[in-house]
């Protein structure tokens, strides 16, 4: 954090700044407070915690950084020291409690969780219990956090233990990471993924021992817990022997890739998180650089790109998802107004900040419609989930994919 020379080119990449306009909601004010506790200038408080909280973690500011200042890797150790201090926030601890660590490090609850979500979400349910009014009796928040519910998919994505075969003369293999909560509400992205990878000659193989990458927890300071869902990860995917390992959600390729640093204490582990790190790709970055075979119908639409944080600034990625989506003939591609500002979601952010997630939800969702554009594009699940709860608000018929979906629809387009 002494890097950081207070220049403050990275206040107009705030998204929390941008909105409130306060110093102590900036990169800038948060390394200031945390300076402050590290000399001893003052102690960890109730207020310091709430500016801290109030971060995104979306790492914005590390992209026009002039000095390399590490702000991500900063606040989960920020965090971290809060926890060991018995300081975090009320919301945030009973998050951590009943699904950082009681569910995202166990995939037969999670999937368990998502099946008793979706019977509620399609059964009619929630319709009931919303009109009913119940949700204004529950305890502790939960009133709140129920009308914050992501929709579950249809259809879930299948067990992994598989190995999906190229249709064509296969290229390499490639394994691909399931995770947590991809399966139970991308599920269409993900067989879209699958099938857009046999079509440019990839063996998907979708190693069974594998589990939650442990961004979410990371963010929230539970940096043991982290450490041991990476290590999981490693030993399912390099026992595997693939030559890729290839996630279609931009969160989790940005913690995947910094594994390496993460176990960098961990003499066990460390060559083989470097060796799984330096593997690991984006999806659409991945097709970007194969180069991928274009499809061969017209698919008329209208696109515009929403950059998830964690694939344009913690991974710098911002021209491949644009080049597989200009890949498809018939497609516009139209570039909307601060496409690089977060969405909100953040995560878990948009369950205990809610009112700053749904002003940087609505900010993004007008941005969107300005472009008049008939599809959004994105490349991470909590931010489609953020988009399509924000267009829902406003009565809007835009649909939201993950890049590969779009390109996938152009395959299945051939067909017709």
């Amino acid at each position: 954090m002494y890097r950081c020379v207070h220049c403050g080119l990275c206040l107009s990449a705030c998204p929390t700044y941008v909105e409130t306009g306060l110093e102590a909601e900036s990169p800038r004010g948060r390394i200031a407070l945390m300076k402050a506790v590290h000399e001893g200038r003052t102690g960890i408080s109730d207020r310091l915690v709430s500016h801290w909280d109030m971060c995104l973690q979306c790492r914005a500011c590390e992209a026009v950084c002039p000095s390399g200042v590490p702000y991500g890797r900063i606040m989960e150790r920020t965090r971290a020291q809060v926890a060991e201090h018995g300081q975090q926030s009320a919301e945030l601890n009973r998050l951590s409690r009943l699904f950082l660590r009681a569910a995202l490090p166990h995939n037969r609850r999670l999937r368990l969780a998502g099946h008793l979500m979706r019977a509620y979400q399609r059964s009619g349910l929630q319709k009931l219990v919303r009109k009913s009014g119940l949700l204004r009796w529950l305890p502790g928040g939960l009133g709140d956090l129920e009308t914050q519910m992501p929709v579950m998919g249809a259809r879930f994505f299948g067990d992994s233990n598989k190995t999906y075969r190229a249709e064509s003369e296969r290229r390499m293999t490639v394994g691909l990471l399931s995770g947590c909560v991809m399966p139970l509400m991308q599920g269409e992205a993900m067989r879209a993924a699958v099938r857009v990878l046999q079509r440019n000659g990839c063996d998907v193989v979708v190693p069974p021992a594998q589990g939650c990458c442990g961004a979410l927890n990371l963010h929230a300071g539970d940096l043991e817990l982290g450490r041991r869902m990476a290590r999981r990860n490693i030993d399912a995917f390099l026992q595997a022997n693939v030559d890729v390992i290839i996630t279609a959600s931009a969160g989790c390729g940005s913690a995947m890739k910094e594994y390496g640093d993460l176990l960098q204490d961990d003499p066990h582990h460390v060559a083989a998180a470097n060796e799984f790190a330096a593997k690991t790709q984006d999806i659409t970055e991945f097709l970007a650089a194969l180069p991928l075979d274009p499809p061969q119908a017209e698919y008329p639409s209208h696109v515009t790109m929403q950059d998830p944080c964690h694939l344009a600034h913690a991974q710098r990625i911002t021209a491949a998802p644009r080049q597989v989506l200009q890949c498809i003939p018939g497609l516009t591609l139209t570039e909307m107004p601060e496409s690089a500002l977060c969405c909100g979601s953040a995560g878990f952010y948009s369950l205990i900040q809610r009112e700053m997630s749904g002003r940087l939800q609505r900010r993004k969702v007008n941005n969107a419609l300005a472009t008049e554009a008939n599809i959004i594009a994105s490349a991470n699940p909590g931010c489609i989930s953020q988009l399509e709860q924000g267009l829902r608000n406003v009565g809007s018929d835009v649909r939201v994919l993950h890049v590969v979906q779009v390109l996938d629809a152009a395959y299945l387009a051939e067909q017709r």
